[in-house]
């Protein structure tokens, strides 16, 4: 996230509270002092911390790219935060576009246990919270207050102050012959909050912005223009909508560069995500998934930011990257209390165990989630944790498992009851699935972006009418939101399959396809909707003409096949309608089992 300007004077009253509140004394040498150590649990990549809003529990996302920290117009409502307005002209802009906020006042706001009172947040954009649970999101007003290490591979951010270390090598986790990078960042200030500095992407020089509330690192149009790669190169494929904290979103693209050089780190044949404009101040998010494959030192201090890296893959998260870099010796200032041996608590196998997964090393991930589990045997997020890891592994009943023992031990743990129910779908048990999905629907917040899934979650268990009232509910606090347009698709959807109120269908679909891109999958899905709910009214030859242009768009849409194939019957095509379902069925042979539930067949 971009700020198009900030005229904000509570930010720098904010970095100064916090930072007197964070200080200690450190000696005249090169002295480095661990100020505060922010566990950090993986949630896919999304970086999470715990907090406390006014004494309840919360967590944010970690989000080094954003220059304010931000609460969802949802998370306010629900914490009930008195909303005023933000300084007149003020505007955020992100990948979305660009957003209007409002300012919340949170009473007591406490982190790494240290109470800060009367801090602001901005309010408002599109924070999808959806598989995180989080409030919102922390940005550079929290982590630009000192030298931040971001070790998000062993679940750790730390708070470090440096004391006449003006030309020292602060990556004091190096040993003697390691490998490590340095690269020149620019001055952090409250007017330049962000963490820049260049890269070189097949040799040409781009502005990069480091950035872990970007999932996946992603260069703009230009970076990769200038670097010889557009979106009709050899190789590239479309890689869907890219959204941030406007409404809107942007279409992206992959493609392979043949190199991508940081400081003395190159990765090679890097396949990067590119696409739309991100500013005119960067041409590159570098993303979590780089803060995850290496140990990231920003010294505010000294302007630079070192980093080693961990191994794997750094930018293709399901793929190895060959990784050159230079190797020196180093001096060791290890910050007051840090640790060099390996003596771990459950919480700390648990946080890397949710690392691990995140990278998609599964087979690290059971290791210290099993541990974590064993030494813990009462924490119900290792256990969840574990079971995702078990989904992800293809390990159903391994996974039930641990979701029910998540559940025996937090009867209204949301996030475990949801993944329960989606187990129970794909098992066609629709009955135990209701149990978990209503649990859902009785336990969170009315504001929560979890019920956009639950809505979801509801049409795949054949029960349309509760997935709308669903998406009613979360509409309502997510105006704002990027996902309103697919909101608005599956709610057509959902109105056709329950065959009432068509018309209000038929609007909610045309309203999707006003945002969404032509030729995306999106736009074939929204089609395929659309034409449903005129199939539904009897209006079999405009349905034809929109299965048409959807199949055009996705030839592998099986349930489009199928569907034409049936309102063709109904016009007396019988042949060709034959033909389709024959060949929708050869596609994918239970295509036909919700509309048998449904009571239409051929």
């Amino acid at each position: 996230m971009i700020s198009e300007f900030l005229r904000f004077s509570r930010a720098a009253v904010l970095l100064t509270a916090i930072s007197m509140a964070l200080s200690v004394s450190a000696g005249a040498a090169c002295k480095m002092s661990k100020m505060a150590e922010l566990p950090v649990t993986m949630l896919g990549l999304r970086p999470l911390i715990d907090a406390k809003i006014n004494n309840k529990d919360v967590r944010f996302e970690v989000d080094s790219g954003a220059f304010y920290s931000m609460i969802s117009a949802a998370s306010a409502a629900e914490l009930n935060l008195k909303i005023g307005a933000a300084p007149y002209g003020m505007r955020v802009t992100g990948i979305g576009g660009i957003t209007k906020p409002s300012v919340a006042t949170v009473d007591v706001f406490t982190l790494a246990g240290i109470p800060v009172r009367n801090m602001q947040f901005l309010v408002g954009g599109s924070l999808d919270t959806l598989d995180s649970g989080s409030a919102g999101l922390l940005g550079q007003n929290v982590f630009g207050v000192s030298d931040v290490e971001y070790d998000l591979a062993n679940g750790k951010i730390r708070f470090i102050k440096s004391d006449d270390c003006p030309r020292a090598m602060l990556a004091y986790w190096v040993g003697g012959g390691q490998a490590y990078s340095v690269v020149d960042i620019d001055p952090i200030s409250v007017y330049h909050p962000h963490i820049t500095s260049s890269a070189y992407l097949n040799g040409t020089k781009i502005a990069v912005t480091f950035d872990t509330g970007a999932n996946l690192s992603l260069l703009s149009l230009r970076a990769a223009a200038r670097a010889g790669m557009d979106p009709k190169s050899t190789g590239v494929v479309e890689a869907g909508l890219v959204g941030g904290i406007g409404t809107g979103a942007i279409k992206s693209y992959v493609g392979t560069f043949s190199s991508f050089k940081l400081g003395d780190e190159e990765v090679q044949r890097a396949k990067l995500r590119f696409g739309g404009s991100l500013g005119i101040d960067t041409e590159m998010l570098v993303g979590a998934d780089f803060f995850l494959s290496h140990r990231v030192y920003v010294a505010t201090s000294q302007h630079k930011m070192y980093f080693t890296y961990n191994g794997g893959p750094v930018f293709n998260l399901s793929a190895q990257s060959k990784v050159e870099k230079s190797a020196e010796p180093a001096e060791d200032h290890a910050p007051d209390g840090a640790d060099h041996a390996e003596n771990l608590e459950a919480a700390d196998y648990g946080r890397r165990g949710a690392a691990s997964a995140a990278r998609r090393d599964f087979e690290h991930a059971l290791a210290d989630l099993n541990r974590a589990c064993e030494l813990a045997a009462d924490n119900p997020e290792f256990f969840f944790e574990r079971g995702v890891v078990y989904v992800n592994t293809d390990k159903p009943q391994l996974a039930m498992k641990d979701f029910d023992r998540a559940l025996e031990l937090k009867p209204g743990y949301v996030l475990a009851l949801l993944n329960r129910a989606e187990l129970r779908i794909k098992a066609k048990d629709f009955a135990g699935a209701r149990t978990d999905l209503d649990a859902v629907d009785q336990y969170a917040a009315k504001q929560a972006d979890i019920r956009f899934e639950l809505a979801q979650d509801y049409i795949a268990a054949d029960l349309p009418a509760l997935a709308i009232a669903q998406f009613d509910a979360w509409m309502i606090s997510h105006k704002q939101d990027a996902k309103h347009r697919l909101g608005l698709a599956r709610r057509c959807w959902a109105r056709a399959l329950q065959n009432e109120n068509l018309d209000e269908a038929l609007s909610d679909c045309d309203a999707a396809i006003q945002g969404v891109y032509e030729k995306s999958p999106g736009y074939s899905d929204v089609l395929g909707y659309h034409a449903f709910v005129r199939y539904r009214m009897g209006r079999y030859d405009k349905a034809i003409a929109d299965y048409n242009d959807a199949f055009k768009l996705d030839p592998k849409a099986a349930l489009s096949l199928y569907s034409r194939g049936l309102a063709k019957i109904r016009v007396k095509r019988n042949a060709e309608g034959e033909a389709d379902i024959a060949e929708a069925l050869k596609m994918q042979p239970g295509v036909a089992d919700q509309f048998n539930r449904l009571g239409i067949s051929p």
